[in-house]
């Protein structure tokens, strides 16, 4: 149901706290929602760390950017112990520390708990400003990156200590990846440079800590000042990945033997940010309500993706925390979300209809309303009033979060669910929802199939080539390589226009929740929505 993509991290584990007697909290600030069962002081601190990360990062890129709207900031659940973030994952999670689902409005990762006393970046932290690092860096540019440059870059910006005046130091040698740095098996610069940019086999056990290394060599040793950039540049003109390296990096025998000697220096320079440099805004601490800490293990599930089934079992739990607290509204809009994982439409509307009696701006009530009635109006015999009727959750949700993409994304479906030709508007707000967030590849990929229909072909190549090289892409990236492929191999690319007009709406799942569909308001669909591009 949820789970479309998402970053897999290493080996930790979490356990869900059990739920009557936790004292869970919530800590808001600019670009983060943190949830743990953990003290205020430490809850603070670790959220005060991850807005100077970020600070320290926008420093760095030079970006300015507005905060984002509430409800596009990453929320962090924060467990007991690696056991749980893999049992939260399920199969296939043998090898998981936490994962973190970038997606539009929803973000979400789950790391076990962080000790944010130690005078060193505790792993669990680690494991979550690596993978920060890649939502920031999506966010922030268009360009492809390869996929050792992808790792390399995630490793260098997680490698951070916080310091006692504010600041924030970056770049620090990569002390968790010594052991494969120094048992590398072999593994060879030119081979890392190699490798495509969407082969996940890391067949390398050293390929983390050996791209660590070649993407610290040329930030911070002043061996190679430019080449970095001169490497980006060849690869955006099209070069393949070995000649692209050759070109900036000349003999690439001579740079493994120049990164090699760099491993063994005895100091490595390290970005120092004071604390001058970095500015946060305030962090504010909730204490959640019996109700809504009763339900946190229900809601993390939740959150982390669940299938049929395991939603059906979930449920029960659901509903017997929402009879003991009949008149919460977080409580009643987590049991609308577990009521329509489980296929239950109209009990999800009635729950979220409850929810938003009590509290007018429960943004997850809207939102689980919208599903379930957009679900509902796929099987409706009047398709068009069932679609202008499922779309006034989002239109309700437009008006208290004007920046919220997700009223922009459905208004846009609502036209495409119904055959029907998007409005200008509809194609608008999508792409303002895309701007919104950049690191959504469902988003932008389908951004790219209007851009099709549209006839904007080198707007659609732009918009695919991020998705098709995400070294995180899995089934979406060989989607939207295969879009690309078929545009060089028919010749004609108004006819893939015309094959993408003739077949169905992609059934995907923007950013892995759910899926971006739309509706539209009753009448003129001119003023449905309203955002605020900057």
């Amino acid at each position: 149901m949820r789970i479309l993509f998402f970053f897999a991290i290493l080996v930790l584990a979490v356990g869900l706290p059990g739920s009557a007697q936790a004292r869970w909290l919530e800590a808001s600030s600019d670009h983060f929602v943190v949830y743990a069962d953990d003290s205020e002081k430490d809850l603070r601190a670790f959220t005060q760390q991850l807005e100077r990360y970020d600070a320290a990062m926008g420093f760095l890129f030079n970006d300015r950017a507005a905060k984002p709207s509430p409800s596009n900031r990453v929320t962090i659940y924060v467990v007991k112990n690696e056991r749980d973030v893999r049992k939260l994952l399920g199969n296939g999670a043998k090898n998981v520390a936490g994962f973190y689902v970038p997606r539009a409005g929803a973000s979400v990762a789950f790391v076990p708990k962080i000790d944010v006393q130690s005078r060193e970046t505790d792993r669990s932290m680690l494991i979550l400003l690596h993978e920060y690092a890649h939502h920031f860096l999506i966010s922030n540019s268009s360009f492809p990156m390869p996929a050792w440059m992808s790792e390399g870059a995630a490793e260098f910006y997680a490698s951070a200590s916080f310091n006692k005046d504010g600041g924030v130091s970056l770049g620090r040698p990569a002390q968790h990846r010594a052991y494969e740095l120094y048992n590398d098996g072999g593994l060879t610069v030119e081979q890392i440079l190699s490798t495509p940019r969407n082969d996940r086999s890391r067949s390398f056990s050293a390929f983390y800590g050996k791209s660590w290394l070649l993407y610290h060599y040329l930030m911070l040793s002043g061996d190679r000042t430019g080449q970095i950039r001169k490497y980006g540049q060849a690869l955006q003109n099209g070069l393949p990945l070995r000649d692209a390296a050759v070109e900036a990096f000349g003999d690439l025998d001579q740079l493994e033997k120049d990164v090699g000697k760099y491993l063994s220096r005895r100091r490595m320079n390290v970005i120092q940010l004071s604390g001058e440099k970095i500015d946060i805004g305030p962090v504010q601490i909730r204490t959640l309500g019996n109700g809504e800490a009763d339900m946190m293990p229900v809601r993390i599930t939740s959150k982390s993706g669940v299938t049929r089934e395991q939603a059906l079992e979930l449920l029960s739990d659901a509903r017997e925390i929402a009879a003991d607290y009949p008149g919460d509204a977080a409580v009643l809009a987590a049991l609308a979300e577990a009521e329509f994982d489980a296929g239950f439409d109209d009990r999800a509307i009635a729950a979220a209809d409850g929810a938003l009696a009590i509290d007018p701006k429960r943004v997850n009530a809207y939102v689980q309303k919208g599903y379930a009635m957009f679900r509902k109006a796929e099987n409706a015999d009047d398709r068009e009033a069932a679609f202008a009727e499922a779309v006034k959750p989002f239109v309700a949700l437009n008006k208290i979060e004007n920046d919220h993409p997700l009223p922009l994304i459905y208004f846009y479906r609502s036209y495409m669910e119904r055959g029907a030709k998007p409005s200008e508007l509809a194609v608008r707000g999508l792409d303002w929802a895309s701007q919104l967030a950049r690191f959504d590849l469902g988003l932008r990929f389908m951004l790219a199939r209007q851009d099709l229909l549209d006839r904007d072909f080198a707007r659609a190549r732009a918009n695919l080539i991020p998705v098709a090289y995400n070294p995180h892409g899995g089934a979406l990236a060989s989607q939207a390589r295969a879009v690309l492929d078929a545009l060089e191999k028919i010749g004609d690319p108004e006819q893939l226009a015309r094959m993408m007009a003739a077949s169905p709406e992609t059934d995907m799942q923007t950013g892995g929740d759910r899926e971006g569909e739309n509706g539209e308001e009753d009448g003129e669909t001119g003023d449905a929505l309203s955002s605020t591009p900057r």
